[in-house]
């Protein structure tokens, strides 16, 4: 699949250069090359400026999360297709790039984005799954010593001590509430 798309994209870029060369001459396609790459360049900057912005302003509650994550990813793709080379891969990174045509982008990227977020979700991957069937349970806070356990209280004689103990572990395994084996013989259901 992906030899077949880098064949594609060179077949792409080769005819349009050819056929713009042929059209307009050669002169005023390399033009056009560095018109594009310097418009790319000064709209990187200045969107890249301005996703920066609506992240502050999303963590700050400010702006849509959603909107902010959309536009940085249209930015950085819009961006990766002006760094490869080619006119047709420049001109649709322009357009990634360019504010009004990336308004119209932003539910694409999000549709895109979310059915994304919901394959990974749904594969489990990064422990998501995990996640899923534990998020119910009962934590327990508590401190941890590393390899030195100190337990402070009153020496036989009734005088204040510290002394250190030996670590121990304590070993068992988080079931759901749901689950059949969190059912308790004295009050039925975990709570």
């Amino acid at each position: 699949m992906i030899p077949a798309l880098f064949v594609l994209y060179l077949v792409v870029e080769v005819a349009t250069v050819v056929w713009l060369g042929s059209t307009i001459g050669v002169g005023w396609t390399i033009l056009l090359f560095l018109a594009t790459w310097a418009i790319g360049l000064w709209l990187v900057r200045s969107q890249f400026r301005k996703v920066l912005t609506q992240f502050r302003d999303a963590g700050q509650n400010a702006a849509s999360v959603g909107g902010a994550v959309a536009d940085g990813a249209l930015v950085a793709g819009g961006t990766a297709l002006l760094i490869v080379p080619g006119l047709v891969t420049s001109v649709l990174g322009l357009l990634m790039l360019a504010p009004p045509t990336r308004r119209v982008l932003r539910p694409l990227a999000v549709l895109l984005g979310g059915r994304r977020l919901a394959v990974v979700t749904a594969s489990g991957a990064a422990g998501a799954g995990v996640y899923a069937r534990t998020r119910r349970t009962t934590v327990v806070d508590g401190v941890v010593v590393e390899d030195t356990v100190v337990d402070t209280g009153t020496d036989p004689f009734g005088s204040p001590s510290t002394h250190i103990v030996d670590p121990f572990a304590i070993e068992g395994e988080i079931v759901a509430p749901d689950h059949p084996r969190a059912q308790r013989p004295d009050h039925g259901q975990a709570h």
